[in-house]
């Protein structure tokens, strides 16, 4: 679960790399939302076009991002979804939760 980060408009963006899973990378990434939303950065972008595989656990740390997000009054969207991790938010029932875009251009554009 390897991320960098960067900023676009009024948007902070993370953008992920190879497989998002859990371990110790994924405290790192709430450790980042965290600061952000400490910072008055409420709008954040998970950009996701270099992600090949996606588990539960990986998930579990998108989905917690977002109620964190959303508890502190931002809102989280994702980018660059490829079709296989869409077929996944598609099983876990969770596309009528997330917003998805094309491009992090669109995403920052919507908010």
């Amino acid at each position: 679960m390897k991320f960098k980060t960067s900023e676009v408009y009024n948007a902070a963006v993370i953008s992920f790399t190879g497989k998002l899973m859990g371990g110790p990378e994924a405290v790192d990434f709430h450790n980042k939302i965290s600061s952000y939303l400490e910072a008055g950065k409420k709008n954040i972008i998970l950009e996701m076009s270099d992600v090949k595989y996606v588990n539960s656990s990986g998930i579990g740390n998108i989905v917690r991002a977002f109620s964190t997000v959303k508890d502190a009054g931002g809102n989280l969207k994702l980018a660059g979804v490829s079709d296989k991790v869409e077929g996944v938010l598609s099983i876990t029932k969770l596309l009528s939760i997330f917003e998805l875009f094309n491009t992090v251009d669109d995403a920052a554009k919507s908010f």
